[in-house]
């Protein structure tokens, strides 16, 4: 067997559903996230960054395993998802005065907002399903 043919692709695509669990539509367009996979550099990068904060931490706390604050816990998780994201389909948000976000600034919104912590919940258990990003699977 050619094993490199089972070869899973860098980026796949997300349909999200909403927090009752039916997918989301704009206009008849799938709403949802294209994300980096398992299998992609960017997701190295963000293993690599997250074994970077247990080691200082520990270093910082005597060995010693440290409590993460709620509000820094979620700040981490954005930054990391943010990183995972190859791009947003038809999901818009601004800040409190109204300006609409584009790009990272946009993900991040997205992912710190704790209301919308159904989106992160997606994402995570998504990016952590080895098989949506293989060739043949409907979402990538």
């Amino acid at each position: 067997m050619k094993i490199a043919t089972l070869a899973v692709a860098t980026t796949a695509f997300l349909h999200l559903k909403g927090p009752d669990g039916t997918p989301l539509y704009d206009g008849g367009e799938a709403v949802g996230i294209d994300l980096y996979g398992p299998g992609s550099a960017e997701h190295g990068q963000i293993e690599e960054r997250q074994s970077a904060r247990v080691v200082k931490r520990m270093a910082e706390n005597e060995n010693r395993i440290a409590h993460v604050p709620l509000a820094q816990r979620r700040i981490e998780a954005a930054e990391d998802l943010t990183s995972l994201t190859a791009g947003f389909r038809y999901i818009e948000h601004e800040t409190p005065d109204g300006t609409p976000l584009s790009g990272p600034a946009l993900y991040s919104a997205v992912y710190s907002d704790p209301k919308l912590g159904w989106i992160k919940e997606q994402v995570i258990k998504f990016v952590g399903d080895w098989g949506k990003f293989t060739p043949g699977s409907q979402t990538s």
